[in-house]
């Protein structure tokens, strides 16, 4: 093991080509971080009815579903997928106070697969925009992601443009509503978060 290790040794300082295609290698992965973690200046130009896309990604679900943590009822789910391209901060939707955080230890499955909202790592967010408008958002790691980073805890005051966290390496936001919320997003919907109008208050 030793003889190959002092052989590529050799190589890779006696070859040019394999200093520049080293070289390269680690400038296009440099780059890529840059990229990933980047955080753009983003203006949240929503009314109070208006609620804004967590984060960057596509609108990939949205349907009536059970909500068993904390609504222990019925919600409209919106989930916004995330790829590796993407932005990866997460903007609070509405302005409102904390009402709940819970992070939960778990598996990485794709992201878009059904069961990973309730068995992947993730973090659980309740925001109270006003009485009755309650909004659950749900940070959920993917079979790339493997940290999500939060900035609240309950009792915190969020305002419009806040971010609430952060999920590396590809992964998707869940945003749970309540029943008669107007849905504005359509599947396949592209979202920028802080940006994007997904849904409004009646």
């Amino acid at each position: 093991m030793s003889t190959i290790l002092v052989g590529c040794a050799f190589l890779l300082f006696e070859s040019p080509l394999i200093w520049v295609l080293t070289a390269i290698a680690c400038g296009i992965i440099f780059l890529l971080f840059l990229q990933f973690f980047r955080l753009p200046y983003r203006l949240n130009r929503a009314n109070e009815n208006e609620l804004v896309a967590p984060c960057d990604g596509k609108v990939v679900v949205i349907e009536e579903v059970e909500e068993p943590e904390y609504f222990q009822g019925k919600r409209i789910q919106v989930s916004i997928f995330m790829s590796p391209l993407n932005v990866h901060a997460n903007w609070t939707p509405c302005s409102g106070e904390v009402k709940y955080f819970k992070y939960h230890p778990g598996l990485f499955l794709v992201a878009w697969h059904p069961k990973s909202s309730t068995e992947n790592e993730r973090t659980t967010v309740v925001v109270e925009h006003a009485p009755g408008k309650d909004v659950l958002l749900r940070q959920v790691a993917g079979a790339v992601a493997r940290r999500i980073v939060w900035y609240v805890n309950a009792g915190d005051k969020l305002k419009a443009n806040d971010q609430f966290g952060f999920i590396k390496f590809g992964s998707r936001v869940d945003l749970y509503l309540p029943l008669g919320t107007e849905i504005v997003a359509n599947i396949d919907d592209l979202t920028k978060g802080n940006e994007t109008v997904i849904a409004r208050w009646k």
